[in-house]
């Protein structure tokens, strides 16, 4: 049975959203026998998945002026090669510092990613099945996250660490060409101007308008939540509640079940009801918060904290869509790589910001605090969301000037 063409299009960038979110976390497993290959300490080694993740931070928003600019598809092609080949090398690495180069040049690959993505999706698929794009798009980078680690760990038991990452590396190539041999689908976004009297403005004062900072902090603020409860759910179950670490491990993964899944559950709403998004969002994350809150504050057992943290990420992950489609009924035409670029560009320093913070809590005696500021945070990330949406709505269409 031949595929439609939507289907095509979510199925290739899709793999690729995986891919990239898979190398992101293939690193950390290598962490024990790096340190003991290359005599390193585990700051350094940390510095190599912080120069990956700062990289594409910083780039992605300049790339996205680029995708604007000269259309996603080349870059796509071009960063996701890129991306595969700094994998590949590393496994041929015969000093720490070239797998230091090599992570940086992993995360220049990745930063092309969620601006090109977007542009693509926002071109290629039809408007009545846009929510669910966005949503298989964020399925295919959360399972990519979930895949990482346990992969290459099984990977390097069976055919040693160097091998690992020249296959799992090389495994992008195909992808990369099927690509681009597919790329003819692969339709870029709108570039027709909207037609009105206000006079244009620069791409960098599109980003600095008041719905795309606020946009910024709504994802930031989610990522900060959702930082907090990956590094230390844990943590504070075993500490405050007195759970087996068993029963909080399983805790921290059906929070990032639910999460996962409840994206899927986001893109159905967005397409069905297209003005409520904002309300939707709402009530789901207040939901999420709520039920986070309660784990903190609540003496409740190990079965039902479980799923009170299953279907607060259930929640969480079904609020991720409608942000997305809000974000690009924002973007004015021909402008959605820079603006995800930049907005996106949160989820990397939000993800950045919390775990420190909230250790030093727990080193001062007060784990019971980490929940509570958690659902504080995500209740903040909805003032943002709802002046963006409101600011967008309010503001006339803008033109933005060719840079």
């Amino acid at each position: 049975m031949a595929l439609s063409r939507s289907t095509r299009v979510n199925l290739l960038i899709g793999t690729g959203h995986f891919m990239s979110h898979f190398y992101v976390l293939c690193l950390p497993p290598m962490f024990l026998v790096w340190q003991r290959v290359f005599d390193v300490s585990f700051a350094q080694l940390g510095l190599s998945v912080a120069l990956m993740s700062g990289t594409t931070a910083v780039l992605q928003t300049p790339v996205g002026f680029l995708v604007d600019r000269y259309g996603a598809r080349r870059f796509l092609v071009g960063g996701a090669l890129l991306m595969s080949l700094s994998i590949a090398a590393m496994g041929l690495a015969t000093a720490f510092w070239q797998i230091l180069v090599l992570a940086v040049l992993s995360g220049v690959g990745n930063s092309v990613i969620h601006p090109a993505d977007y542009a693509i999706l926002s071109g290629s698929v039809d408007k009545d099945r846009m929510g669910r794009s966005f949503a298989l798009h964020t399925f295919s980078g959360n399972l990519g996250f979930s895949a990482g680690a346990p992969v290459i760990a099984l990977l390097m038991v069976w055919i040693g660490w160097r091998a690992s990452l020249g296959l799992v590396g090389l495994v992008g190539v195909p992808i990369v060409g099927a690509i681009l041999l597919q790329s003819r689908i692969l339709v870029d976004q709108a570039r027709e101007q909207p037609h009105h009297a206000s006079a244009p403005i620069s791409g960098r004062q599109l980003l600095m308008t008041r719905p795309m900072l606020l946009f910024f902090g709504f994802f930031m603020l989610g990522a900060c939540a959702g930082a907090g409860v990956q590094a230390w759910l844990i943590t504070v179950l075993h500490t405050v509640k007195g759970l087996d670490l068993r029963v909080a491990s399983t805790a921290l993964f059906a929070y990032m079940a639910g999460s996962t899944a409840g994206t899927l559950v986001g893109g159905w709403f967005a397409d069905r009801y297209k003005t409520h998004l904002l309300s939707f969002a709402v009530v789901l994350t207040t939901f999420s918060a709520g039920l986070i809150l309660a784990v903190g504050v609540l003496p409740v057992p190990g079965a039902v904290a479980i799923g009170l943290v299953f279907f607060s990420g259930l929640a969480l992950g079904a609020s991720r869509t409608p942000r997305d489609v809000m974000v690009k009924d924002a973007a004015p035409p021909g402008q959605i790589g820079k603006v995800f670029g930049f907005v996106s560009a949160g989820l990397p320093l939000g993800s950045a910001i919390t775990p420190v913070p909230f250790g030093f809590l727990i080193d001062r005696g007060h784990p019971e605090l980490v929940l509570v500021l958690v659902s504080v945070i995500l209740l903040l990330s909805l003032l943002c969301a709802g002046s963006a949406r409101s600011a967008a709505r309010q503001g006339e269409p803008v033109a933005v000037a060719a840079e």
